[in-house]
């Protein structure tokens, strides 16, 4: 049985939990939350050292504790993000080793992980190369690496040139392609190489609210989200993002 101050400590955190929608595990009526979710349940197995680099604000690698009982890490070079990403854990009752670092400096020993995973980071470097082959040297032998970009090459980019061509600037379009990303693979590391296009329809990688009124522009997101969720089946055209996999040598 509780005794006063175990209920106490409970309801508190209940009520900071309902309360603060930033203390909670990612939404899973948001598309991109769901499909990235369906794609880490894929690889990810109970007790998998698992590291999320670029981890901030912590709520992907949450669920990885917390559903998936994987043993977490993450690594993020903004501090005031690796404060809310502990916050985050600790509210959830989530042990993990998260770390302000920058990658390449890391204190992470190569060989740790299972499984190394990113969403959204490669694309903001003007040679990823470094970064991929990171990814890949803090992998156990067969450990896999998943590199999730997002898909502006195609039609997300030409609505994101029209609604936010500024937004564009700061990612490199020049490796959203197959061909682009085979050449980022560090070839003396790796037993197996895949890119596949993946996801639903996902209005949030597009910035209506640049040329549109704010109301119109949240509408169109969440009209364009729910006709995503209801998707049954991944059309190549409509696919938000790359996927870069990556199985370190044996």
């Amino acid at each position: 049985m509780q005794n006063i101050n175990e209920k106490t400590t409970k309801k508190y955190w209940e009520d900071v939990h309902s309360s603060h929608p930033r203390l909670r595990l990612p939404s899973n009526f948001i598309v991109s939350t769901r499909d990235l979710q369906k794609l880490l349940i894929s690889y990810i197995k109970p007790q998998m050292h698992v590291l999320e680099i670029g981890c901030a604000p912590g709520k992907q690698l949450a669920y990885v504790g917390k559903i998936l009982k994987a043993k977490v890490s993450g690594i993020d070079f903004s501090q005031r993000g690796i404060n809310s990403s502990q916050q985050l854990f600790e509210v959830l009752g989530i042990e993990g080793d998260l770390r302000c670092e920058n990658i390449f400096s890391t204190s992470f020993k190569p060989d740790s992980f299972d499984l190394v995973y990113s969403r959204g980071v490669i694309e903001h470097f003007d040679d990823p190369t470094a970064i991929v082959r990171r990814h890949v040297e803090l992998l156990r032998p067969a450990g896999i690496a998943l590199i999730i970009i997002p898909n502006y090459h195609g039609i997300y980019g030409r609505l994101q040139s029209y609604f936010d061509p500024e937004n564009l600037l700061n990612h490199n379009l020049n490796i959203m392609t197959s061909n682009a990303l085979i050449k980022l693979a560090p070839d003396d590391l790796i037993d197996e190489l895949h890119i596949f296009p993946y996801g639903r329809l996902n209005p949030w990688l597009i910035n209506f609210n640049k040329k549109w009124p704010p109301l119109i522009a949240k509408a169109a997101h969440f009209f364009l989200n729910f006709i995503g969720m209801l998707q049954p089946f991944e059309i190549k055209l409509l696919c938000s993002t790359m996927v870069l996999k990556l199985v370190r040598a044996r």
